[in-house]
C-alpha cells in the first residue's frame, strides 16, 4: 500500500475515508469500508449518489494527519494505538490502496471548511466520493461537521456518506474508550472495541538475561516509540513471528522489574510456555488476551521464581478455554 505525505504524490481520482484512525477499530472499519466499495463501484462504472466515473480505476484512499492534531497544537508527542507501521498494514487488509498523511501545520489549520474540501479534496486529490464517521470536524478551529462537509462536497457534486456512531452495549466504541480500558488492564474489552486483539509488535533485543537465571528466559521487545502501553502488569498472550513453527502461548511482562532492578522506563517481555529457541534479532507480534496481575515487587527472586511458576499455569489454562471457544465458534 502507499504512503504518501504530499498529495501531488497521490494516485487520482480518489474515493477516500476521512479521519485519524487511531486504532483502526470497529467504528473505523465502518468509516473505511464505503470508500473501498465505492472506489470498485466508481471503476466499474457503477453510479454511486450522482457520480459515474469514466476514469478506469479509481482509488480507495484514506486521507488522515500528520501529526495527530491533538499532537500539533499541545506540543505533547502522542501515544498511539496503531504506529504508522500497524495502521498501513490494518488499512491494506480491509482493501485501502494508499493512505495520504496530510502535513498539519499552521497553513493547513488555517484552512476554512470550504478551503479544505476545494483546495485538498476537490484540486489535489480529486475525490469522487467521501466517508466520515458522525462526529467528524475539520477547517479552522475545528469549525465544519459532518454534515458542513455533506454540504459543501455537494457542491461539487461529491456524495458523503456519514457512518452513525458505533457502540457496543452503552459504550461509544472509541480510541479513547480502547486507551481507558487497557490503562485499566480490561485488556478483553479492549479487545471487544477493538475487533482483535490488542498486540505489541517489535524485534527482539538482548537484555541482562535475568529471566534465564531463574529459569524463565524471556524475550525484550523493541518496539514503536510511539506505541500506546497497557497497564503495567503481566498478561497471557499468544506470539507469533516468520521464525516461529506456530502461534506461541506466552506471558507478558510490562513494567519496570522492581523486583530485580528499577528502570526508568518500562520494558516488554514475553516468556514462551513451549519454545526454548533463540529468538534474538525475530520480529514478534505479541497479541494480549487475558490480563492476569497488576506489576508487584517481590522479598526475593525464589518468591518471584514462584509466581511466574503460577502466572504460567493460570495462563495456559485461561489460553485453552480461549482456544476452545474460539473453535466452537468457527466450528
Amino acid at each position: 500500500m502507499r504512503v504518501i505525505s504530499s498529495t501531488t504524490e497521490a494516485l487520482t481520482p480518489t474515493c477516500i475515508a476521512l479521519g485519524n484512525f487511531d486504532g483502526v477499530h470497529r467504528g473505523h472499519q465502518r468509516v473505511i469500508a464505503p470508500a473501498v466499495t465505492q472506489a470498485r463501484a466508481l471503476s466499474q462504472g457503477v453510479v454511486v449518489g450522482d457520480r459515474l466515473s469514466n476514469s478506469p480505476k479509481i482509488h480507495a484512499t484514506v486521507v488522515t494527519f500528520d501529526p495527530h492534531p491533538r499532537e500539533f497544537f499541545s506540543g505533547n508527542p502522542q501515544h498511539l494505538l496503531t504506529p504508522l507501521p500497524e495502521k498501513q498494514a490494518f488499512l491494506a487488509q480491509f482493501g485501502i490502496e494508499q493512505l495520504v498523511l496530510l502535513p498539519f501545520d499552521r497553513e493547513l489549520a488555517a484552512l476554512s471548511p470550504q478551503e479544505f474540501v476545494a483546495e485538498i479534496l476537490v484540486k489535489q486529490l480529486q475525490t469522487q466520493s467521501i466517508s466520515v464517521g458522525s462526529d467528524f470536524s475539520f477547517g479552522r478551529g475545528r469549525s465544519g461537521s459532518a454534515t458542513d462537509l455533506q454540504a459543501i462536497a455537494k457542491s461539487f457534486g461529491i456524495d458523503v456518506h456519514i457512518t452513525p456512531l458505533c457502540r457496543e452495549a452503552e459504550t461509544r466504541i472509541s480510541s479513547s474508550a480502547i486507551r481507558e480500558a487497557l490503562a485499566t488492564g480490561q485488556i478483553q474489552y479492549a479487545n471487544q472495541l477493538l475487533g482483535r486483539p490488542y498486540s505489541l509488535q517489535g524485534t527482539v533485543t538482548h537484555g541482562q538475561k535475568l529471566g534465564r537465571q531463574i529459569g524463565f528466559p524471556t524475550a525484550n521487545l523493541q518496539g514503536e516509540a510511539t506505541k500506546f502501553l497497557p497497564k503495567y502488569g503481566v498478561y497471557a498472550v499468544q506470539v507469533t513471528s516468520d521464525v516461529l513453527p506456530t502461534a506461541q502461548w506466552g506471558i507478558l511482562n510490562i513494567g519496570c522489574r522492581p523486583t530485580v532492578t528499577t528502570t526508568a522506563l518500562p520494558t516488554v517481555e514475553v516468556h514462551l510456555l513451549d519454545y526454548h529457541q533463540d529468538l534474538y534479532g525475530a520480529n514478534l507480534k505479541v497479541d494480549l488476551l487475558h490480563y492476569l496481575r497488576p506489576e508487584q515487587k517481590f522479598a526475593s527472586l525464589q518468591a518471584l521464581q514462584n509466581q511466574i511458576h503460577q502466572d504460567g499455569d493460570r495462563a495456559r489454562t485461561l489460553l485453552t478455554t480461549t482456544s476452545n471457544q474460539h473453535e466452537r465458534t468457527h466450528s
